[in-house]
C-alpha cells in the first residue's frame, strides 16, 4: 500500500509542477521579478510538502530553532534526499542555495533556480567554480539572504558517515559569517537507496552555531563531528 501511495505522490508532483507553467509565463512577461519568483517557488514547495503529508504520510518536525542566527548566515546541512532541497525553500524564505549546474536540466524547476536566483556551479571547472561560489555567496549575504550548501556534494544513504567535499572550508573562511549546521534524517524515508517513499516524521535539527574565526580544517572537523553525531543517533533509533 505504501508503494502505491508513493507512486500516487509522484503523479501528483508532476501535475502540480505542470500547473505552474502558466505562472512562469506571466512572471517572464513581467520581467521575472526576484520577489515574485521566490514567492512562487515557496508556494510550489509548500504544495509538494502538503502532498507528501496527505498521500505518503511523510511530514517533518523542527528542533533547536533558538539556534538560528538573527542575521544572514551560512547554513550547512547533510544531504540524504531530494526532500531537503524542496523543504529549505519554506524553512528559510529567500535562501540562496548552492547547487550543481546539472539541475538546470530539470524542466520548470531549473527556471526557478536561475531566476530566484540560486548559486549554480559547475563542479568540473575547479577553481573557477570555487571563485564563483564565494563571489555569489558574498553578494547574497550582502542582500540579506542566508546561503545554504550541502558540503557532501551529493545525496548519501542515511547509513553513510558524514564527509565533506573540498571547498566548504574555503567558503567558511572567506565569508567570515556564523555557520548554522542542520542535521536531517530524510534518507530514512526518501533516500537514494529507498525503492519508494515511506511514512514518518523527518527530523530537522538546528545545531549549535559555529562562530567565524576557526581555521578551515578546524571548522571542517567540528562541523563534520556535529552532523555525524546527529546522523548516528537517528540511524540507531531507526535500526
Amino acid at each position: 500500500m505504501q508503494r502505491v501511495r508513493s507512486t500516487l505522490f509522484d503523479i501528483l508532483l508532476t501535475v502540480w509542477t505542470g500547473l505552474f507553467a502558466p505562472v512562469l509565463a506571466v512572471l517572464w512577461l513581467i520581467g521575472s521579478p526576484e520577489r515574485g519568483v521566490r514567492l512562487t517557488s515557496r508556494l510550489w514547495a509548500r504544495g509538494v510538502l502538503a502532498g507528501l503529508k496527505w498521500l505518503v504520510g511523510l511530514t517533518y518536525a523542527e528542533r533547536g530553532r533558538h539556534n538560528i542566527p538573527d542575521e544572514p548566515c551560512l547554513i550547512i546541512a547533510n544531504h540524504q534526499s531530494t526532500w531537503e532541497t524542496l523543504a529549505f525553500l519554506t524553512l528559510f524564505p529567500d535562501v540562496a542555495i548552492i547547487a550543481k549546474q546539472e539541475l538546470l536540466t530539470i524542466p520548470v524547476f531549473s527556471w526557478f533556480l536561475r531566476k530566484s536566483p540560486m548559486i549554480l556551479i559547475d563542479r568540473e571547472s575547479g577553481s573557477k567554480a570555487v571563485r564563483k561560489m564565494i563571489d555569489e555567496s558574498q553578494a547574497a549575504l550582502a542582500e540579506g539572504r542566508s546561503v545554504l550548501i550541502f558540503p557532501e556534494g551529493t545525496r548519501k544513504s542515511a547509513s553513510m558517515p558524514i564527509e565533506f567535499k573540498r571547498g566548504v572550508e574555503l567558503l567558511y573562511t572567506r565569508l567570515d559569517r556564523v555557520v548554522l549546521p542542520v542535521a536531517l534524517n530524510s534518507g530514512l524515508f526518501w533516500g537514494p537507496d529507498r525503492a519508494y517513499k515511506r511514512a514518518g516524521t523527518i527530523s530537522v535539527s538546528y545545531l549549535d552555531p559555529i562562530e567565524p574565526g576557526l581555521s578551515g580544517s578546524e571548522f571542517t572537523r567540528k562541523a563534520e563531528q556535529l552532523l555525524e553525531t546527529e546522523r548516528r543517533q537517528s540511524w540507531l533509533q531507526a535500526a
